[in-house]
Order: C-alpha cells, then sequence, then structure tokens
C-alpha cells in the first residue's frame, strides 16, 4: 500500500436507519437489536460535516444525526444515550461520555456544516448543552473541543468560554511524576483526548502554558506508543505500567484519539514529529500495527472492532469505523502516506 486509501462511507451509511446509525455490527451486517447510541450517533455528526466533499446521503446522514441528538438532550441540557430500535431512549439523561461527545459534534456542526438547517439546530443545542457542569475528565475533554469550534467562528459566545474554563478545572492537572508523566494513575481510553482538549484550551484562550502543557502530555504518550517503531496502543484494560506493555484489544478509538490530538497540535506548531504521529495512527489502520494486519475491510469501508491476540475482531461496528474514517480525514488533510508500504 503506497497511498492512505479515501475515507469511504459506504459502511457507515449502510449502518444507518432512519432515526440514526445503529451501533453494532455482525461482521458487516448492522446488529438493529441492540439499537442506537448518542456517543456513536455524535460521532457520526462531527465526521460527516467535517468531510469536504459530503455525498447527498452523507449529508442527509448529518440532518438524521442532528435530528437524533435534538431528541437526546433533555431540557437541562445533559442527554440520554441509549435508544431502541423502536425509538424509544431507555435510561435517564447524564453529564457523562456523551454529552461531552454531542457537544463536540454541535459545536463542530455550528461551525462547519454546509447546511444551514443543521447549523443553527446545532448551534442552538449546543448552547443549551453548556449549561452542564460535569466532572468526568473526558466528558469535558470532548465537550471542550465543540466549545473551540464554536469559539473560532463565534468569539463572543459566551456559553462556549464558561464551558471551556468550568472544563479547565477538572482537566488542568499536573502530571504524577517524572516517571508516569501523565495526570491519571492509569491510562483508560480516548486518552490523547485530555491532551488535545488542553491544546484547544490553550488555543482559543491564548493561554501558551496549557498548549505546553497539552504538548508534553502528547509527548509522553506517543513516545510510550511508538518505542517499537509502529503504533502501540494501550489495550482495552488499561495500562500502569512504568513501560509500555504490548497488550490486546487494542481499540480503533484510542488511535483514532491519537491521531485527532497529533493533528491538531501540528496545525498549532507545525512540528513534523507530529504530523510523524498521525502517520502512525493511520499506519495502524493499514497494517503496521502488533499484529501486522489491516484494521479496515476494503470492500464496504468499514473499521474493524479491535486488535486481538489471535487476529483481528471482523465485526464493523460504528465506533470503529468512525475512528477509521475520522483518522482518514485528517490524513487526507496532511496528505500522510503510511509507513508500511
Amino acid at each position: 500500500m503506497t497511498s492512505v486509501p479515501r475515507a469511504d462511507y459506504r459502511h457507515l451509511l449502510s449502518l444507518s436507519g432512519p432515526l440514526g446509525t445503529f451501533e453494532h455490527a455482525k461482521f458487516a451486517q448492522p446488529r438493529r437489536e441492540h439499537g442506537y447510541c448518542t456517543d456513536d450517533v455524535a460521532r457520526v455528526l462531527l465526521v460527516a460535516v467535517r468531510e469536504p466533499d459530503a455525498s447527498d446521503s452523507l449529508r442527509e446522514l448529518a440532518r438524521t444525526s442532528m435530528n437524533f441528538l435534538r431528541s437526546a438532550q433533555a431540557r437541562d441540557g445533559t442527554f440520554r444515550n441509549r435508544r431502541g430500535a423502536n425509538g424509544v431512549f431507555i435510561g435517564s439523561s447524564s453529564n457523562r461520555d456523551w454529552w461531552g461527545r454531542a457537544q463536540w459534534a454541535l459545536g463542530t456542526a455550528a461551525a462547519r456544516a454546509s447546511d444551514d438547517t443543521v447549523r443553527r439546530d446545532a448551534m442552538a443545542h449546543f448552547t443549551k448543552g453548556c449549561q452542564v457542569v460535569s466532572p468526568w475528565p473526558r466528558a469535558n475533554a470532548f465537550a471542550v473541543l465543540g466549545a473551540a469550534e464554536v469559539l473560532r467562528t463565534s468569539a463572543d459566545h459566551e456559553g462556549a468560554r464558561l464551558l471551556i474554563t468550568r472544563a479547565l478545572e477538572v482537566l488542568d492537572r499536573p502530571v504524577l511524576s517524572a516517571e508516569w508523566s501523565w495526570p491519571e494513575p492509569r491510562l483508560t481510553y480516548a486518552n490523547a483526548a485530555l491532551a488535545e482538549a488542553l491544546l484547544a484550551s490553550g488555543e482559543v484562550l491564548e493561554t501558551p502554558l496549557l498548549v505546553e502543557q497539552g504538548l508534553e502530555q502528547l509527548e509522553w504518550l506517543l513516545a510510550r506508543w511508538s518505542a517499537a517503531g509502529h503504533l502501540s496502543v494501550v489495550a482495552a484494560g488499561g495500562d500502569q505500567g512504568a513501560a509500555h506493555v504490548v497488550a490486546y484489544d487494542q481499540q480503533p478509538i484510542e488511535v483514532a484519539a491519537l491521531g485527532e490530538a497529533c493533528a491538531r497540535a501540528h496545525t498549532l506548531t507545525g512540528d513534523q514529529r507530529w504530523r510523524r504521529g498521525l502517520e502512525l495512527a493511520t499506519s495502524w489502520f493499514c497494517g503496521d500495527n502488533d499484529g501486522g494486519v489491516v484494521m479496515f475491510d476494503d470492500a464496504t469501508g468499514g473499521g474493524y472492532d479491535g486488535l486481538t491476540q489471535s487476529g483481528v475482531n471482523l465485526n464493523q461496528g460504528a465506533e470503529s469505523t468512525l475512528a477509521l474514517l475520522a483518522t482518514l480525514q485528517h490524513a487526507h488533510v496532511r496528505a500522510v502516506v503510511p509507513v508500511r508500504a
């Protein structure tokens, strides 16, 4: 493989029904009986509005996703996460990760959507979500990324600025030690989003110290996970050892989070090491990983659900497919070439 594949939305569209995008798949077939979740539908909206050459079908999927998030949001700005295939939401709304992901998607759509209706609706529901206060670091990190998008186009948006200020009370934490240069005792999931949120906050608030902290954390992660010359990310079970140990299952969401953060760091600094980080993330999907296996189905455009000790998890769920698509979007903006040819 000598070039990065184009982002292929066929499988994402095949996972999507009249209400949104189904969460799970058995191989390439959607498992409709498992329904939908706000986490994934927010990711769909994010990827759809970032695509510069969106097809009519992808633009329609953005509208469907916007309608889903509108329905998922409660009066207090929080979001319900789970929704059955029959359209009925399950459980109460909260300020956990899906609130943050929804805010990320809504803020991005408010800033970037080509559809005027989607852009206006996204801004209204993002603003409503800004009243929420969350104690969860990753929820805050995701929400900050949406708020930063809003502030680039609407610098006087008080809700977005307040959201970032509140989030920093949770996110702006010292690293634990020189040996463990991270603000948490364990690496869990979507870790690089924490560093990226500091980068985004520092940029829009014009606070260089926050950018410096984010870069230092991201540098530590990238060095820890690329010592072997290819990307070897934390497994689903987490990691708290002094040195990184290859473990499974490795999740596409972790690779995508690192790719997103490296893309932002490259935009902010122009430093080629961050472009290299995105290159490593892209190459992980293209087969330069601990298993030496390609992590997507070229026949469908779907991303595989994980890298296991015995090989690829061949299911092509929404989360993994969206992780692939998000990474390829950034790779094409920067004309990245995969490491392994």
